[in-house]
This record gives C-alpha cells, structure tokens and sequence, in this order.
C-alpha cells in the first residue's frame, strides 16, 4: 500500500481481533473498537496492537503486534479498565483465537488492498466515534471534543471547540471510560 494508507493496518488489525472476539461472544455487540488500536469488551480494554514501519532497501515493511488478554485474573490485570477473555466468560482456547484472528486479518487485508479504505466498517464498530473524548496528544496537550468519524487515512476526526480536527496519534480517553 501507498505510505499514507500504512495507518490502516492497526485499525484493520483491531477489527481483525474484534471480529475474532464477535465469533467467541453470545453478544457479538459486547466487542467495539477504540481508536486507533484498543479492542473493548463490555467496555473493557481485552486487546492492544501497535503497529511499527520499518525501512529496507527494498522497501517498507511492517509488524504488527497483537495482545489479547486471554486467562488474566482480575489481579492480574494491567489497569482496572481492562479485562480478559477468561473473566468475561468467553472460550480462553489459544488455537482457536488465534486461527480466528489471522482469518479475519486475512480477509480484511484483502478486502483493504482491494478498495484501499476500510472506513465504513471500522466506523460501525468504533466506540470512539460519538463519544466524548479526549485526546492526549503528548504531555503538554489535551484536546476535548466529540469523535466524528474516519477519514480516509485512518485518522479521526474529532469536533472540537475550535471546530473538526483530524488526529493520526493520540491516546484516547473515552469520558464514560474515565470511571
């Protein structure tokens, strides 16, 4: 893919795990995203990815690393707004997680190198879009606004005081998460 499409594949892996989570879940709506690289389970960080460029003399490549909380106990937890697939009741069979993941990794990559955007699918499972936020840009700045969307980068837009502005960084604080 062209160099300003690359902020794609974190999302497209956050989708990748949620679907794979959808398919563990009675409630597949119990699992959203939120940008650009958590994936939420009733709420709950259950997934981190981070995503790194990385140049060759014959090109870019990227890694993508994926963390599910899969059998973490309550006490074992990094934050208290997290969880794990064991204490949400869901199937905790690694093969089976796994299998599920690089699946819907597959066919989202397809489907992404295709059409170039994964945009409206990615919109339909964001919990960041229509909620509250705020964003961390670095230590100095915080900026508080409504999720608006996806552009066609994969950064989000936020309505701001200021008016739309478009983030490709940022940590994402969810006003209804803060508790």
């Amino acid at each position: 893919p062209a160099f300003p499409q690359w902020g794609w594949l974190s999302l497209l892996a956050g989708m990748a795990v949620a679907s794979a989570v959808e398919d563990l879940a009675p409630d597949p709506t119990d699992v959203t995203l939120k940008w650009p690289n958590d994936v939420l389970l009733r709420g709950d960080k259950l997934c981190g990815i981070l995503s790194e460029r990385i140049e060759h003399a014959d090109g870019a490549r990227a890694v993508v690393g994926i963390g599910i909380n899969v059998s973490l106990t309550r006490d074992q937890l990094p934050v208290p707004a997290a969880t794990s697939l064991a204490l949400a009741g869901l199937p905790t069979d690694r093969d089976v997680i796994v299998a599920g993941v690089l699946n819907h990794f597959s066919r989202y990559y397809r489907q992404w190198s295709l059409s170039g955007s994964l945009r409206e699918e990615y919109q339909a499972s964001c919990a960041s879009i229509g909620a509250e936020l705020t964003i961390v840009v670095d230590e100095h700045r915080r900026v508080h606004g409504i999720g608006r969307g996806i552009d066609a980068y994969g950064r989000l837009e936020v309505a701001t005081a200021r008016g739309v502005e478009i983030f490709a960084v940022g940590d994402v604080v969810h006003a209804r998460l803060q508790a």
